[in-house]
């Protein structure tokens, strides 16, 4: 529901303009907007068809048979079901970021919550937009913290409007976070009943175009950023993924910050990136 850019913010204060002056080769996906011809798109497009383009082309720029692939958010369950499906594609080192992938601990997921199927009807929904409106997601995100989103944002920005800094800064953060786009349907659909309600790649139930999702099948080094304060995907969610990979080079490296915080916030250039520069260090000689 958010555009890639956010790792690409403003000269100055972007993931990828630190990645490339540290000599990395960067390939930033952008999923594009899903219209109404894209309403049946599901993981298993993004995960088989689409991610897998993108390797091959990046393969054929670069010249490398093996590479890193990072995802964040909604991101990270993508590139976990193609790092279990495609174990021998070339993935090297595999980093996740605020990984929404264990859905068991409903008590402690308000979305888990609020989508249960007694209170939610994601089919009438669906019928209704055929995509999933990236504003109603948005509404949702912002009003399991209203004060802070509604109001405390924009006391901040008042407080320093003679700050030529922080209002660039709130500016910026701002126009990304209300630059929108829906979730295809058939995503959004397989978030909200596969994981949300079923948990079903934790539990090894999550079918992919007939194939089943294995997380123990992933080889690929690992990096598990975790949020610390983090609401949208609070840390049970992206723990247990450590104990269930088949790989034995694995880190979880946890971040004083909150979901978008760790990676766009003003000490994300001190603390996140650096670490994920330093972890790919070691892992690409």
């Amino acid at each position: 529901m958010n555009r890639p850019s956010i790792l690409d913010l403003r000269p100055g204060h972007s993931f990828v303009e630190s990645m490339v002056k540290k000599g990395y080769d960067v390939y930033l996906l952008d999923w594009g907007v899903p219209g109404p011809e894209d309403k049946n798109l599901q993981f298993d497009d993004y995960a088989l068809e689409y991610l897998p383009r993108a390797v091959r082309k990046l393969k054929a720029i670069s010249g490398v048979n093996e590479f890193s692939l990072l995802g964040w958010c909604i991101g990270t369950i993508i590139t976990t079901i193609y790092a279990a499906l495609r174990p021998d594609d070339g993935l090297r080192n595999l980093i996740l970021l605020t990984a929404p992938l264990d859905f068991s601990n409903k008590e402690a997921i308000t979305f888990a919550r609020w989508t249960d199927e007694r209170y939610f009807d994601v089919d009438k929904v669906l019928s209704a937009f055929g995509n999933m409106p990236g504003e109603m997601i948005d509404y949702g995100g912002k009003a399991l913290k209203p004060v802070e989103n509604y109001v405390t944002s924009y006391l901040k920005l008042w407080d320093n409007l003679d700050n030529p800094k922080v209002v660039e800064a709130w500016l910026a953060m701002n126009t990304w976070v209300t630059d929108l786009v829906p979730i295809a349907g058939g995503a959004f659909r397989q978030l909200i009943v596969d994981l949300y309600r079923n948990d079903r790649l934790m539990r090894g139930e999550l079918m992919i175009r007939g194939e089943r999702v294995d997380v123990t099948r992933i080889r690929a080094n690992l990096l598990n950023v975790i949020a610390e304060s983090d609401h949208i995907t609070p840390p049970c969610q992206s723990e247990t993924i450590l104990s269930k990979v088949g790989c034995t080079d694995k880190e979880v490296f946890r971040v004083k910050g909150g979901h978008i915080g760790i990676m766009a916030g003003s000490s994300a250039s001190k603390c996140t990136w650096p670490h994920i520069d330093e972890w790919l260090a070691r892992r690409s000689q």
